[in-house]
């Protein structure tokens, strides 16, 4: 039996930073994202007791009498799979309340509490919330990464990169999930994949939510699948299930809830009316998107449509990973206004600083791919820092003050070569 790869976390210190002035700290992301390994290896060093709400007695006794559960446990625990018991927030409230210990609890799930308010507004004050992502290249290499911080400090000096070529194809396909990543063909990580969607169907979304057609869901999600990185059109998805608007609205939420689904809002400035207001829809992860599609890497690398969406989203994914674990804060948009103008992604720094990505499956960048860029640059004014165009190619050049074209494998390659 292959042992499984234990990639490092790049999050950990972030968990280990909280847990020493926090009570409650929910580590939180979808299943098999690894949540479970790095609290264990967390709270196993610190003499943490674990229990798991997947274990059908724990779960029973803590839906009954969530009060007494949460009197009786250790005084160090990790809860894992809490969205299942959603009537124990408040009685780990009173718990804190009691006794506010740094460090107390940790918690994992794998639906998105922040989109039910009051189960996160039970512990508010109380909680520091963790989002834990499937790997990111840069772990999956074992580098820290520079990128982000190079980016804001518009530091991407004249170098040259190797091409990835038909590797980034093949990245794309094989996603971020650990479980999936062990498997040695792409066949066999497309199984894992379409059998992981099954269970979060057949299981975490049945306990969500009461719906009539759990079969909906994985249609849905495949269609989903082949929108990535276009404007969410809540109308056509409808349209393609003869379902009312409100259900799909009501249906992607759900998939949302789980991780599957994420939507990127739209950046705007209140002086701006002429942008368009619609946000993108972006999967969770390339490598349940290309498993949904059927897309193998040599199958992606010639459907150039979907190579260009996948791609984006794993750029958008790259970095909403990269940034979970960043020393500051950043949020992160799309651009596009009514002229046609768009920039794929756009990262503010709190209201400092503003950064634009725009994404090329291409090998060459000309003066024309900076066009959203640069009316992103005069829309921002001051607060823009830096715009880049990321390709597969292999050049590292400017296009102008605070523009630059930089190869796609500088997202996670950390070692510069001789002579930069």
């Amino acid at each position: 039996m292959t042992e499984p790869v234990l990639y490092p976390r790049f999050a950990r210190a972030r968990l280990e930073e909280a847990l020493t002035d926090t009570p409650v700290v929910l580590v939180h992301g979808p299943r098999q994202c690894g949540k479970t390994t790095l609290a264990r290896l967390v709270g196993d060093a610190a003499g943490y007791t674990y229990i798991t709400f997947d274990d059908d007695v724990q779960l029973a006794a803590a839906r009954f009498d969530p009060i007494g559960f949460v009197a009786d446990l250790p005084e160090k625990v990790i809860l894992d799979e809490v969205q299942r018991v959603p009537e124990l927030f408040l009685a780990l409230k009173a718990a804190v309340d009691r006794q506010r210990t740094a460090g107390r609890f940790i918690l994992t799930g794998s639906a998105n509490v922040l989109l039910v308010p009051k189960l996160a507004d039970s512990l508010a004050g109380r909680i520091e919330i963790l989002r834990l992502h499937p790997l990111a290249q840069c772990e999956i290499a074992g580098s820290p990464p520079r990128f982000l911080d190079r980016l804001f400090n518009s530091e991407f000096k004249n170098r040259r990169y190797d091409r990835l070529g038909a590797e980034l194809a093949e990245r794309i396909v094989a996603g971020g999930y650990p479980a999936a990543l062990t498997r040695t063909t792409q066949r066999r990580r497309m199984v894992w994949y379409r059998d992981y969607v099954e269970t979060l169907v057949q299981r975490d979304i049945r306990d969500l939510a009461r719906i009539n057609s759990l079969d909906t869901l994985p249609r849905l999600l495949q269609l989903g699948a082949g929108q990535t990185a276009h404007l969410m059109n809540i109308a056509e998805m409808a349209g393609s299930f003869q379902l009312s608007r409100p259900t799909i609205r009501d249906y992607v939420t759900l998939l949302e809830r789980v991780f599957l689904l994420e939507h990127l809002p739209p950046w705007h400035t209140s002086q701006l009316s002429r942008l368009i207001k619609t946000p993108k829809l972006h999967m969770g992860d390339t490598g349940v998107a290309a498993a949904l599609l059927g897309l193998d890497g040599p199958a992606l690398l010639k459907n150039r449509a979907l190579f260009g969406q996948l791609l984006e989203t794993f750029v958008f994914q790259e970095l909403r990973r990269q940034a979970s674990w960043h020393e500051t804060a950043l949020s992160f948009y799309h651009f596009r206004d009514k002229d046609g103008a768009e920039v794929d992604l756009v990262l503010e720094q709190g209201v400092r600083a503003v950064a634009g990505i725009e994404v090329k499956a291409a090998a060459t960048v000309t003066e024309t791919d900076f066009r959203g860029l640069r009316k992103l640059q005069a829309d921002a004014g001051e607060r823009f820092v830096v715009g880049v165009v990321l390709y597969d190619g292999e050049a590292s050049v400017g296009f102008g003050p605070g523009l630059f074209a930089v190869p796609i494998r500088a997202l996670w390659e950390t070692i510069a070569p001789a002579g930069e």
